[in-house]
């Protein structure tokens, strides 16, 4: 069999006979030869591994160096954790114009490759800072408009992204791909991180010329990395939607016993009417979803962004030992990416987000013995960085996959930017809490933050029980 069927059912025997360029796209019909698919899903693993080396240097901790070296104050530094999560809130509109238009891989061009020649100004910037022509406060005050605006038009063009990807691959297989696919952006990360640290403290010209010439660097794969979206299979939004709205109101689905007997012509998948088109109020599976993601994030970031001050500051570690620490976090997350996409095919998302989420909800109480002393740097930190790293591998992937799953086909994208922007609300929130808890209370606080966010964790998962992952029992 040279096709295979993707979500969105059609009882049209029409087939994309030839596609050569993202201007061929999917219209009246969504059977996609095994070749096309294979090819986009090879472009799309290249583009995480160059969207990688493009976020160390305009993410993470070359760019919190960055402002150390220019003497940023602690609100700059609050600023750039929240910025990210915050532009979420713009998720939907770029969902409502993605499904506009008339090609998916325009729409990322005008938005993600816009966001990505963004940081080609602080580039300039820096040179310009080297020769005395800005100063420090102009260099910081540019560097969050430019991290504002990127991300600004990032999140414009995000969802429509998640829905691309949802349409190419096929249901059986998104565990598993995307499990790969993230392995190889977390290998990324391990590989080039210390290289690009040694390049920055080792460059004759020093730390900010240094900056500069990794951030151009990771820009210019940032662009390649995009341009690799050119060999995946277009869609167009508009004529889908058309058609799967015609679709439901005259509801020409075919039953399995008439795809059984033209699976030689057809090879459709039956999607129930109501994931065909479903208003996001009556959607009580989504909603359910919707507020499981929710308080998740919220109760998520209202310890995590803390674990390295701990390290950091209460436990007065060097910082050689966290970059360890931080490490073997990532080598986990890259060795257990796989395994649980695997998995998450065979027995489902969901049963792995409540089985993961009840041990990522008991991971803050296990700081609460550590101290400074030898057993405990050397063997009980790496352990509980290992146990974050795995961990955290499986919820990141099946909270994305059991979108792909709950979204109904219409409007996809819209369903997809809703739930970041309520993740990055909230996620916002957590931070903004636990950072006050922290500000707020005497010695032990840190302690107590871990101990209430074990609470919130637990108490995230309950909506979750009762959230039906289609396809699963």
């Amino acid at each position: 069999m040279d096709f295979v069927p993707v979500e969105i059912s059609t009882p049209l025997s029409l087939e994309i006979a030839q596609i050569t360029t993202p201007q061929t796209t999917v219209s009246q019909t969504y059977r996609i030869p095994k070749d096309a698919i294979r090819r986009s899903l090879k472009a799309s693993t290249v583009d995480s591994v160059l969207a990688a080396v493009y976020s160390i240097g305009t993410s993470g901790i070359l760019i919190a160096n960055f402002l150390v070296e220019l003497d940023a104050s602690p609100v700059i530094f609050g600023m750039l954790s929240s910025i990210p999560m915050l532009v979420n809130l713009i998720q939907p509109l770029g969902a409502y114009l993605s499904e506009r238009s008339t090609s998916r891989f325009h729409h990322a061009l005008r938005t993600h490759g816009i966001a990505r020649l963004l940081w080609l100004i602080l580039v300039i910037a820096i040179a310009a800072a080297s020769w005395g022509v800005l100063n420090t406060n102009q260099l910081v005050t540019l560097t969050l408009l430019i991290l504002l605006f990127s991300h600004l038009l990032a999140g414009l063009g995000t969802a429509s992204w998640l829905s691309w990807m949802a349409n190419i691959i096929p249901r059986r297989l998104r565990g598993r791909y995307f499990g790969i696919r993230n392995s190889a952006a977390s290998l990324t990360n391990l590989i080039c991180v210390p290289i690009a640290g040694l390049v920055l403290s080792h460059w004759y010209g020093g730390v900010l010329q240094g900056y500069g010439v990794i951030l151009l660097l990771s820009m210019i794969f940032g662009i390649i990395g995009l341009g690799c979206q050119y060999f995946q299979v277009d869609m167009n939004p508009r004529s889908q939607n058309t058609y799967v709205g015609k679709l439901a109101q005259t509801s020409e689905i075919q039953s399995d016993a008439t795809k059984n007997e033209s699976s030689q012509e057809t090879q459709l998948v039956y999607t129930p009417p109501e994931q065909l088109n479903s208003s996001i109020w009556k959607n009580s599976n989504f909603l359910r979803f919707l507020l499981y993601f929710g308080l998740w994030t919220l109760a998520f970031n209202l310890s995590a962004p803390f674990f390295n001050l701990y390290m950091l500051d209460t436990l007065d570690l060097n910082v050689s030992y966290v970059t360890i620490y931080t490490s073997l976090q990532a080598g986990a997350n890259f060795v257990m990416l796989i395994l649980w996409g695997k998995l998450a095919d065979k027995i489902g998302n969901r049963l792995i987000l409540l089985f993961g989420g009840i041990l990522v909800a008991a991971t803050p109480l296990l700081w609460l013995g550590i101290g400074v002393n030898r057993l405990d740097i050397w063997l009980w930190l790496p352990l509980l960085h290992i146990l974050t790293g795995g961990t955290g591998a499986a919820m990141d992937l099946c909270n994305n996959n059991i979108q792909l799953g709950i979204a109904p086909i219409k409007n996809q994208s819209i369903y997809f930017a809703i739930a970041a922007a309520v993740a990055g609300a909230s996620g916002a929130l957590g931070t903004t809490i636990g950072s006050f808890i922290l500000q707020f209370t005497e010695s032990g606080g840190s302690l107590a933050l871990f101990a209430i966010s074990t609470v919130f964790r637990l108490t995230a998962l309950i909506p979750l029980i009762f959230t039906q992952e289609p396809g699963r029992g």
